[in-house]
């Protein structure tokens, strides 16, 4: 399964697309007028393979780009083949989840609704080792610590000097869980408190008392790009997880998460449950 493409290349291709719709030209004509075949024009559009700068930067010429608006889109053509920090890793790391990073590594914001686990970017790592013996039965534990270690240095955006804002819907069945012991599920609800006290990061409880709500069918997040037309969705799934970016895939999802936002409790109720399932434990 081949490695998608990353945000820098997905904003190219959006970009490309604009500026030669804006000029009125075709795939075809486009193509001619810098000496590339119109296959090659329609996968610089559609996100996909490699890109060579020169032609981008003809392109931007040949459709009256500003020059603000052709340096932009070369660098981005440039800064494509960039690799993220976690393509030097030793170890191998699941394709699905080499997509998630190189997705997260350039998001605004990320809309999480959790209703099996928190979020990954909000576990402590006690709880992360839990998880991942749970669920990954077979594998050794050097198998599950460098799994920990990749999650561990993924929640390390929070803290970039502009971070994502962070907005998580979280089931009241992911706090009565109680995953590794009641020690580490304590030390994983007060790292959430204190998480949610970052202006950047939201966390919202929906309880048990809303009942039948607008994502009953798993945990999914909504990865937000520097524009509407680079939004992803992530769904978790049995041995990995499914990415789905067609609009009306996104509007489903996006919609189902307002819904959720309106049905959970406010920031000072949440923050109040949070308290309470602590001192149960």
């Amino acid at each position: 399964m081949p490695v998608g493409p990353t945000t820098r290349r997905r904003q190219l291709g959006a970009d490309l697309r604009r500026l030669r719709e804006r000029k009125g030209l075709s795939l075809e004509e486009a193509g001619a007028l810098v000496g590339i075949s119109k296959a090659t024009l329609s996968r610089y559009e559609t996100k996909g393979g490699s890109v060579k700068w020169p032609a981008v930067e003809a392109l931007c010429r040949e459709y009256g780009a500003s020059e603000e608006e052709r340096q932009t889109l070369v660098e981005l053509a440039k800064e494509a083949k960039i690799r993220g920090w976690w393509r030097s890793l030793a170890d191998p790391i699941p394709e699905s989840m080499n997509l998630m990073l190189t997705l997260e590594d350039e998001v605004v914001r990320e809309d999480h609704y959790s209703c099996m686990y928190v979020p990954g970017l909000l576990q402590t790592r006690a709880y992360a080792e839990a998880v991942h013996r749970a669920s990954e039965m077979r594998c050794t534990e050097q198998e599950i610590a460098h799994m920990v270690d990749i999650r561990m240095k993924r929640q390390e955006l929070l803290d970039r000097d502009d971070p994502p804002h962070i907005w998580a819907v979280v089931d009241e069945a992911v706090l009565r869980r109680v995953v590794g012991g009641r020690a580490v599920m304590r030390e994983q609800l007060r790292h959430i408190l204190e998480l949610a006290k970052r202006p950047h990061i939201t966390v919202q409880i929906l309880p048990f008392a809303s009942g039948a709500h607008a994502a009953a069918v798993g945990s999914f997040v909504i990865l937000g790009g520097q524009s509407p037309e680079l939004d992803v969705v992530y769904v978790d799934i049995i041995g990995g997880g499914l990415f789905m970016e067609k609009p009306e895939e996104l509007e489903r999802y996006k919609l189902a998460f307002q819904y959720l936002q309106a049905q959970a409790l406010d920031l000072s109720a949440s923050t109040a449950l949070l308290n309470q399932a602590s001192e149960e434990l």
